[in-house]
């Protein structure tokens, strides 16, 4: 058997090779308190009998737990100050940004310009430092986490690390000591070329409608981290297109076919490519197995159920297990990318590749079938674990070996990729053109209603939706 040679792997993994990235870690502070004062006074002898008992001494709070040690290895860490002490200057620099967030979609009328001009106009001192800093912490957290609270965020399970790395106070600290206020809040903007394309975009355009679009989709950008990374793996699930990225560059991009609208509708991840899984196996969900009646057919059909590569066995308590064997009738396909999540949501081949070539792809249980699965599988494990040109033929032929076999085999991967899976209705398509996506989903209303709103303080960072655990099917 010959086997079909991949070249674009090769040419990703060179793209790759050719701009490593470099991470920085940082030393967490260790910030512990004074020790509190030692008592001196002496106690009071009650060994000795005294006629009239001395009244109880009143200690103040310190010398009260004076006697509570800290154990070893034991922190703690102040509450960060979120108010700073404000020049007149400074507080002069901020009230000018305000009106520039304008161009990043934001409302100017969020950020208390009266307030902050009324205070400046009184002089520096306690009510201008505290004006002053609610602005600025009000700014840092629409322009960095996103102004939409999370109760709009339709299914959207992304935690934005943004907070972790870029805290609001030292944010604050820091634009105070410096005087470079603007550059402070300017550089929260996400990194990614496609905000970039949308910000300009929203500075041409008058019709009202889309301007709403616009900004709406700005701010989806801000809910991601601010930079992706070098190298990952994006779904945008309204235009059903899947990239391989590289330093901001589409290396490939692949069809896909996503969830139905309703409770499978596919969510909204950030997780890590731990491996590839070539010749997967498929456990049948009891919703099919019991509900269709799969596992009936299987045990009383079983030269139809070995056609069709199941293979059922029945508990001593009734309970049926169906388990779909490796091969091109698959409802998997021949590969899938492992990337472990609690919606069991991942990228697979599918036998029913005469789907992708339909403009309305939102025809699965939630998981994201991709076109051209078993490229995308070899370029993964190529990219996923080569530390030179040299070791890409040898990976090649191991894995094409491994897809002949049809076996089950995970293939590890030693360099995981990110992958976001994502929900822009307005951005850049994969032929570097605006394009307006069909809002498949109507996630878009909440969010331009939550834009239009009053601005929401105390946002949440972490969904409380329900987590549908998604299973794919027979029926498409």
């Amino acid at each position: 058997m010959t086997y079909k040679k991949f070249l674009f792997g090769s040419v990703a993994a060179a793209a790759l090779f050719a701009n490593p990235g470099v991470a920085q870690d940082r030393k967490p502070e260790n910030l512990l308190p004074p020790e509190p004062a030692k008592v001196t006074e002496k106690l009071p002898d009650f060994t000795k009998k005294e006629a009239t008992a001395p009244a109880p001494r009143q200690e103040s709070v310190d010398q009260a737990f004076d006697d509570i040690k800290m154990q070893s290895g034991e922190v703690v860490q102040e509450v960060p100050s979120l108010v700073g002490d404000w020049s007149l200057a400074n507080a002069q620099k901020l009230l000018a940004f305000i009106p520039s967030v304008k161009a990043e979609g934001l409302r100017v009328a969020d950020y208390n310009a009266d307030g902050l001009k009324a205070a400046i106009a009184a002089g520096a001192g306690p009510a201008l430092n505290e004006v002053a800093s609610q602005t600025f912490v009000w700014l840092v957290e629409d322009l960095r986490d996103g102004r939409t609270p999370m109760e709009a965020r339709k299914q959207w399970f992304v935690v934005d690390p943004d907070p972790d790395r870029m805290p609001t106070h030292k944010l604050l600290e820091s634009a105070l000591a410096s005087g470079d206020i603007a550059g402070t809040l300017t550089g929260l903007n996400p990194t990614h070329p496609h905000y970039a394309r949308l910000k300009e975009d929203l500075a041409l355009t008058k019709d009202p409608a889309k301007r709403a679009l616009i900004r709406a989709n700005m701010d989806r950008w801000r809910w991601l981290g601010q930079d992706l990374g070098k190298k990952y793996l994006l779904t945008n699930v309204p235009e059903y297109q899947l990239r391989l990225t590289v330093n901001d560059k589409n290396i490939k991009t692949y069809r896909v076919v996503v969830g139905k609208p309703g409770r499978t509708a596919t969510p909204q991840l950030a997780e890590m490519v731990e491996a590839v899984i070539f010749n997967p196996t498929w456990t049948v969900p009891q919703s099919i197995v019991k509900g269709e009646g799969l596992g009936a057919k299987v045990l009383a059909n079983p030269g139809w159920a070995k056609a069709a590569g199941y293979k059922g066995t029945k508990g001593e308590n009734g309970w049926i297990t169906v388990v779909q064997q490796p091969g091109p009738n698959n409802s998997l396909g021949l590969m899938k990318l492992d990337m472990p999540n609690e919606h069991a949501i991942f990228l697979h081949d599918t036998p029913s590749r005469h789907l992708f070539a339909q403009d309305n792809r939102a025809l699965s249980h939630g998981c994201i079938r991709v076109q051209g699965a078993r490229e995308l599988a070899m370029t993964m494990s190529m990219l996923g674990n080569a530390k030179t040109k040299a070791d890409l033929p040898v990976i090649q032929a191991e894995v094409s070996e491994i897809t002949a076999s049809g076996e089950y085999t995970r293939y590890p991967m030693v360099n995981q990729w990110p992958v976001y899976i994502t929900y822009f209705t307005y951005g850049v398509d994969v032929n570097d053109n605006l394009t307006r996506f069909t809002d498949i989903y109507d996630r878009d209303a909440p969010v331009l209603a939550a834009l239009d709103a009053p601005r929401q303080q105390n946002r949440a960072r972490k969904t409380n939706e329900e987590v549908v655990e998604i299973v794919d099917d027979l029926q498409t």
